[in-house]
Protein backbone atom coordinates (compact mmCIF):
# COMPACT_ATOMS: atom_id res chain seq x y z
CA UNK A 1 0.00 0.00 0.00
CA UNK A 2 1.34 3.21 -1.11
CA UNK A 3 0.98 6.63 1.10
CA UNK A 4 0.06 9.58 -1.16
CA UNK A 5 0.80 12.83 1.17
CA UNK A 6 -1.29 15.33 1.33
CA UNK A 7 -0.68 18.82 -0.79
CA UNK A 8 0.64 20.93 2.00
CA UNK A 9 -1.53 23.85 2.69
CA UNK A 10 -0.19 27.50 0.91
CA UNK A 11 -0.95 30.49 2.64
CA UNK A 12 -0.44 34.27 1.14
CA UNK A 13 -0.83 37.04 3.16
CA UNK A 14 0.48 40.66 3.21
CA UNK A 15 4.07 40.45 4.65
CA UNK A 16 4.49 42.00 7.75
CA UNK A 17 7.59 43.13 9.36
CA UNK A 18 8.73 40.70 11.59
CA UNK A 19 8.63 38.48 8.24
CA UNK A 20 11.42 40.25 6.75
CA UNK A 21 14.33 37.74 8.58
CA UNK A 22 12.73 34.61 7.14
CA UNK A 23 11.85 36.51 4.06
CA UNK A 24 15.73 37.68 3.54
CA UNK A 25 16.79 33.93 4.45
CA UNK A 26 14.55 32.37 1.29
CA UNK A 27 15.81 35.40 -1.17
CA UNK A 28 18.68 34.75 -0.37
CA UNK A 29 18.81 31.22 -0.55
CA UNK A 30 16.53 31.45 -3.89
CA UNK A 31 19.38 33.62 -5.27
CA UNK A 32 22.01 31.30 -4.62
CA UNK A 33 21.23 28.04 -4.85
CA UNK A 34 18.46 28.44 -7.68
CA UNK A 35 19.64 31.32 -10.14
CA UNK A 36 22.86 29.35 -11.08
CA UNK A 37 21.83 29.50 -14.89
CA UNK A 38 22.06 33.33 -14.04
CA UNK A 39 25.00 33.99 -11.82
CA UNK A 40 27.14 31.19 -13.35
CA UNK A 41 28.66 30.73 -9.45
CA UNK A 42 30.71 34.38 -10.29
CA UNK A 43 31.57 35.41 -6.35
CA UNK A 44 31.49 39.31 -7.70
CA UNK A 45 27.74 38.76 -9.30
CA UNK A 46 26.80 36.79 -6.59
CA UNK A 47 27.73 39.75 -4.18
CA UNK A 48 26.59 42.14 -6.02
CA UNK A 49 23.30 40.95 -6.10
CA UNK A 50 22.90 39.59 -2.55
CA UNK A 51 24.36 43.15 -1.21
CA UNK A 52 20.97 44.58 -0.51
CA UNK A 53 19.25 41.55 0.73
CA UNK A 54 19.24 41.68 4.48
CA UNK A 55 16.66 41.47 6.88
CA UNK A 56 17.16 45.05 7.60
CA UNK A 57 16.43 46.73 3.96
CA UNK A 58 13.55 43.24 3.67
CA UNK A 59 12.01 44.70 6.56
CA UNK A 60 12.15 48.30 4.30
CA UNK A 61 10.64 46.80 1.23
CA UNK A 62 7.65 45.36 3.45
CA UNK A 63 7.49 48.45 5.52
CA UNK A 64 7.11 50.88 2.32
CA UNK A 65 3.68 51.43 1.75
CA UNK A 66 3.85 52.27 -1.69
CA UNK A 67 4.43 48.17 -2.88
CA UNK A 68 2.39 45.36 -1.93
CA UNK A 69 4.84 42.73 -0.81
CA UNK A 70 2.78 39.13 -0.40
CA UNK A 71 4.87 36.07 1.66
CA UNK A 72 3.51 32.53 1.05
CA UNK A 73 3.51 30.59 3.76
CA UNK A 74 3.41 26.56 4.30
CA UNK A 75 3.61 24.89 7.64
CA UNK A 76 4.40 28.52 9.11
CA UNK A 77 7.42 28.89 7.71
CA UNK A 78 8.02 31.53 5.13
CA UNK A 79 8.04 29.72 1.58
CA UNK A 80 7.98 32.86 -0.96
CA UNK A 81 7.67 36.63 -0.89
CA UNK A 82 6.82 39.02 -3.78
CA UNK A 83 6.77 42.65 -3.93
CA UNK A 84 4.56 44.81 -6.27
CA UNK A 85 4.48 48.14 -7.17
CA UNK A 86 1.60 50.12 -7.49
CA UNK A 87 2.55 50.82 -11.74
CA UNK A 88 2.28 47.09 -12.20
CA UNK A 89 5.52 45.65 -11.81
CA UNK A 90 6.70 42.51 -9.90
CA UNK A 91 10.08 43.48 -8.40
CA UNK A 92 11.17 40.85 -6.34
CA UNK A 93 9.61 37.03 -6.46
CA UNK A 94 11.47 34.68 -4.88
CA UNK A 95 10.61 31.14 -3.54
CA UNK A 96 12.40 28.94 -1.13
CA UNK A 97 14.58 26.16 -2.60
CA UNK A 98 12.88 23.36 -1.01
CA UNK A 99 9.69 24.88 -1.82
CA UNK A 100 9.93 24.60 -5.57
CA UNK A 101 7.20 22.73 -7.80
CA UNK A 102 5.04 23.14 -4.03
CA UNK A 103 2.44 25.39 -5.64
CA UNK A 104 3.98 28.56 -3.54
CA UNK A 105 5.06 30.73 -6.84
CA UNK A 106 1.42 29.75 -8.06
CA UNK A 107 0.08 31.04 -5.01
CA UNK A 108 2.07 33.86 -5.10
CA UNK A 109 1.39 34.90 -8.64
CA UNK A 110 -2.84 34.11 -8.32
CA UNK A 111 -1.99 36.96 -5.19
CA UNK A 112 -0.38 39.31 -7.00
CA UNK A 113 -2.95 39.26 -9.92
CA UNK A 114 -5.64 39.26 -8.02
CA UNK A 115 -4.51 42.48 -6.00
CA UNK A 116 -3.46 44.27 -9.03
CA UNK A 117 -6.75 43.77 -10.32
CA UNK A 118 -7.90 45.39 -6.93
CA UNK A 119 -5.61 48.37 -7.62
CA UNK A 120 -7.56 48.31 -11.20
CA UNK A 121 -4.19 47.83 -13.04
CA UNK A 122 -4.19 46.55 -16.26
CA UNK A 123 -1.52 44.25 -17.01
CA UNK A 124 1.69 43.29 -15.24
CA UNK A 125 5.49 43.99 -16.16
CA UNK A 126 8.32 41.85 -14.34
CA UNK A 127 12.00 41.81 -15.74
CA UNK A 128 12.87 38.08 -15.02
CA UNK A 129 15.99 35.77 -14.39
CA UNK A 130 16.61 33.20 -17.22
CA UNK A 131 15.93 30.86 -14.08
CA UNK A 132 12.19 32.17 -13.66
CA UNK A 133 11.63 32.69 -17.37
CA UNK A 134 10.13 29.79 -18.19
CA UNK A 135 7.38 30.28 -15.16
CA UNK A 136 6.55 33.38 -16.01
CA UNK A 137 5.76 32.01 -19.67
CA UNK A 138 3.79 28.94 -18.34
CA UNK A 139 1.63 31.95 -16.33
CA UNK A 140 0.46 33.66 -19.54
CA UNK A 141 3.53 36.42 -19.80
CA UNK A 142 5.22 37.48 -22.94
CA UNK A 143 8.63 38.22 -23.87
CA UNK A 144 9.08 42.00 -24.96
CA UNK A 145 12.91 42.29 -24.93
CA UNK A 146 16.57 40.84 -23.62
CA UNK A 147 17.68 43.57 -21.25
CA UNK A 148 20.55 43.21 -18.53
CA UNK A 149 20.02 43.18 -14.70
CA UNK A 150 21.78 45.46 -12.07
CA UNK A 151 23.87 42.75 -11.07
CA UNK A 152 24.99 42.32 -14.73
CA UNK A 153 23.09 38.95 -15.50
CA UNK A 154 21.00 38.84 -18.46
CA UNK A 155 17.33 39.73 -18.16
CA UNK A 156 14.12 39.05 -19.70
CA UNK A 157 11.26 42.31 -19.83
CA UNK A 158 7.98 40.43 -19.93
CA UNK A 159 4.62 41.59 -19.48
CA UNK A 160 1.12 39.98 -19.04
CA UNK A 161 -2.61 41.51 -19.66
CA UNK A 162 -4.82 40.87 -17.04
CA UNK A 163 -8.13 40.50 -17.40
CA UNK A 164 -11.12 42.87 -16.79
CA UNK A 165 -11.94 42.10 -12.53
CA UNK A 166 -15.04 44.76 -12.03
CA UNK A 167 -13.00 46.71 -9.67
CA UNK A 168 -12.65 50.13 -10.87
CA UNK A 169 -10.34 51.03 -13.07
CA UNK A 170 -7.42 53.70 -12.57
CA UNK A 171 -8.09 56.94 -13.92
CA UNK A 172 -5.69 58.15 -16.73
CA UNK A 173 -2.80 60.25 -15.50
CA UNK A 174 -2.88 63.27 -17.24
CA UNK A 175 -0.49 64.99 -15.45
CA UNK A 176 1.58 65.81 -18.72
CA UNK A 177 4.95 64.51 -17.77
Amino acid sequence: MSSTREPAKIEVRTAEPGDAGCACNVLRRSIAQLCEKDHRNDSAILTTWLANKTPETVRGWIESGKNCSLVAVIDNQVAGIAILTRQGKIVLFYVAPEMCQAGAGNALLQAIEHRAGEWGLRSLQVDSTLTAQQFYLRHGFTLNRTTTSAFGTEAYSLSKPLAPTGYPQKKPCRCGG
